[in-house]
């Protein structure tokens, strides 16, 4: 009888033995090795169950000492899932909120309260919709206090942002009990750590606020665009003291930028310039008499003036002396000769545009007639249309700083220079208009080269604002560097630097050599896969973040995973990583919306971020492992290492990428002995026999 295929010999060696064969039972191992990871689960259970009563009832006793120890260790215990379920099913929350309302703990002890109460939320076992009145208002209060302790106002402002984020109703609750004014002193302090909270509070006070009360909500963040007149009564000198106090207390403060204060500073950022998306998808009413009153005043102010000086009197009587051939010169601006008004239905920008049009004639009125009359002036069919050239200016603006989007999980990408002025979009604008105007100049344009003269001036403003100016003025001078010139010479040296064999011979060698630059990032993943990485869990909040490290077994067998209560410094040794998954039972390996933690957060769908970075494992029996990686790096190469186990094609981004930079680099080196001789298209003609084969060689 042949043995049953679930039986597999394996030849096993001691030391001063012979080898011997060994049979095992693969079906039989699978069974003990899920029991023994089913009684391990059960024991895990009993030992939190068991330490989750013990703590409970050492915290309602009446010995302090003993108390304090009990909330200092449920404060480390909290953050374990499994300690967290047990402690939570004995109405452990309860206790902790009856705690903090009776208002009889201080210091380190309400401290440790407030952490463990923090922690325990977090893992998302109960509904932030059942924390009662009394006990925001008692947090509220730690809040408003003008002298608390660092630790417990830090963990004060994160529990409110925790409210506001994850709980309609509570955030009417906390938008009654703090006020931005009361946030601006936690601005003031040189605390970094205290002023992330108090930003990241009015970020999440914006972000939850429902539609009806935007326009009310703007006395948090309007602080630095221009608002609809209803808006405009809501931005008082306190919005001007917040952005001023952001911009010397902590942009300019004597500590550098940490990562977590960059990315609050860069949600403020998005979700100041999101108020404007209301008017970029509004659409221009033709019938509407008031909106068609402002072109006639942009026509206005372009021809009369406003309070003119002599100067501006003298430039307008050498452009024209007859102002009713100025007023038809205006309109063939505008991109809809007859009617004007029609150019700002178009969504985006819609009438944002007239808006930031409206902003440089009253605001920058010299800079505006210039621009307007130089190029009415002009028949050599080179004038600029300045109507034409704000709308599609306004769109690109919209576009480039994302207006309307959701903020990104993981970015930190804010300008500084958009803090350093309270209608920082209008000037943004004015100096890209200018830059226009003096681009199409230099391209000495037509209205045929509108798209090429706009792509020129898109690559002149994304290369500014990666630069990073801290102010406008620092803007400025960023793009007089980057003039059309200069652009010119960029793209020909980028274009050299990448040098284009197309030539058969060359394709042919960059054929031979692909294999073995992909088996080469292959290892190369699995050998980044072999160190590890840490990843943040994905339902805690950014600050006072949990972690969990993973990483894959030397012979690439195991994939070993555990929590940790730190981001690790270096690599992580496999015994502290209690879990693990075999590699031969990872069924598939799926990515974004796809993941299950990506079907289950409802919230996060909308944040494209963080579903790019999402990617899930798939394992036997009905399990997944869910990732969410800090970066897009670290996600191209875990799904690519994934990929590789699984023996299929590594598809990231960073691998086409990495293929590129590899081969580009290999074929140079195998060429260089070619370098300045023309690769012919077809190869040299085999030469004729030779009449001989005596060759004589003389080696002396």
């Amino acid at each position: 009888m042949p043995p049953h295929s679930d039986i597999v010999k394996v030849a096993i060696e001691w030391p001063g033995a012979n080898a011997q064969l060994i049979e095992i039972d693969q079906v039989s191992a699978r069974l003990k090795t899920l029991l023994k990871d089913k009684t391990y689960q059960h024991e895990r259970r009993s030992r939190a169950a068991r330490a989750a009563r013990q703590l409970l009832d050492r915290i309602q006793s009446h010995g302090i000492d003993a108390r304090l120890e009990a909330l200092k260790e449920l404060a480390k215990l909290s953050a374990d899932p499994t300690f967290a379920t047990e402690f939570i099913n004995m109405e452990g929350i309860g206790t902790l909120a009856r705690l903090v309302e009776s208002g009889t703990h201080f210091g380190e002890m309400l401290a440790f309260t407030l952490t463990a109460f923090l922690e325990l939320m977090d893992h998302g076992i109960v509904s932030w919709d059942l924390i009662s009145l009394s006990f925001i208002k008692q947090i509220a209060g730690y809040v408003n206090q003008p002298m608390v302790d660092v630790s417990i106002l830090q963990r004060s402002l994160a529990i409110l942002e925790s409210m506001v984020l994850n709980s309609h109703s509570l955030y009417h609750r906390v938008a009654q009990d703090i006020t931005v004014g009361q946030l601006i002193g936690h601005l003031q302090v040189s605390n970094q750590e205290i002023q992330t909270y108090a930003i990241a509070l009015i970020n999440a006070l914006f972000l939850k606020a429902p539609e009806d009360r935007r326009q009310v909500s703007t006395d948090l963040l309007t602080v630095f665009v221009h608002l609809s007149p209803s808006q405009e009564m809501a931005s008082t000198l306190a919005q001007k003291h917040l952005r001023s106090i952001i911009l010397n207390h902590v942009i300019r403060g004597n500590r550098p930028i940490k990562a977590e204060m960059a990315h609050q500073l860069y949600v403020l950022q998005v979700l100041t310039f999101n108020l404007l998306e209301e008017r970029m998808m509004t659409k221009m009413d033709p019938s509407d008499q008031a909106q068609r009153d402002i072109i006639f005043e942009l026509r206005r102010i372009a021809f009369d003036g406003e309070n003119d000086p002599s100067g501006t009197e003298k430039r307008k009587a050498m452009y024209t002396k007859d102002y009713k051939m100025l007023v038809d010169v205006l309109k063939r601006l505008f991109g809809n000769h007859v009617n004007p008004a029609m150019d700002f239905t178009q969504t985006p920008p819609g009438m944002l545009a007239l808006d930031n049009m409206l902003y440089l004639a009253k605001l920058h009125q010299d800079t505006y007639i210039r621009i307007v009359l130089e190029n009415s002036s002009r028949e050599d069919k080179h004038e600029c249309p300045f109507g034409r050239c704000a709308i599609e200016l306004t769109r690109m603006l919209c576009e480039i700083l994302q207006v309307g989007e959701l903020p990104n999980e993981g970015c930190n990408d804010y300008h500084p220079m958009f803090f350093t002025h309270d209608r920082a979009w209008e000037e943004f604008f004015c100096v890209c208009i200018q830059l226009l105007n003096k681009t199409w100049k230099e391209m000495r344009a037509t209205a045929e080269d509108f798209n090429k003269v706009m792509q020129v001036v898109r690559e002149q403003i994304t290369r500014a604002l990666a630069m990073k100016p801290s102010s406008l003025d620092h803007l400025k001078g960023k793009l007089r560097g980057l003039s059309y010139s200069e652009i010119l010479r960029l793209r020909q040296s980028e274009r050299m630097s990448q040098d284009d064999f197309q030539s058969p011979p060359i394709i042919e060698l960059r054929e031979r050599i692909q294999p073995e630059i992909l088996e080469l990032i292959k290892q190369q993943r699995l050998n980044r896969l072999c160190e590890g990485s840490c990843f943040r869990k994905l339902g805690n909040r950014r600050r006072q973040e949990k972690f969990w490290f993973c990483r894959l077994s030397l012979n690439h067998k195991v994939l070993h995973y555990g929590d940790l209560d730190e981001s690790p410094q270096g690599e992580v040794p496999l015994e502290l990583l209690t879990d693990k998954i075999p590699v031969s039972d990872i069924k598939s390996v799926v990515t974004g919306k796809d993941c299950p933690h990506m079907k289950e957060k409802s919230a996060l769908k909308q944040n494209k971020e963080v579903l790019e970075l999402a990617f899930s494992i798939l394992y036997d029996p009905d399990e997944n492992l869910n990732f969410v990686a800090p970066n897009k790096y670290e996600y191209c190469v875990w799904t690519d290492g994934l990929c590789a186990l699984l023996g299929r094609e590594m598809g990231s981004d960073l691998t086409r990428s990495d293929l590129d930079t590899l081969i580009s680099m290999e074929m140079k080196l195998r060429l260089l002995d070619l370098e300045n001789i023309a690769i012919p298209e077809a190869p040299p003609p085999v030469p004729k026999e030779p009449s001989t084969y005596n060759f004589t060689y003389n080696y002396g």
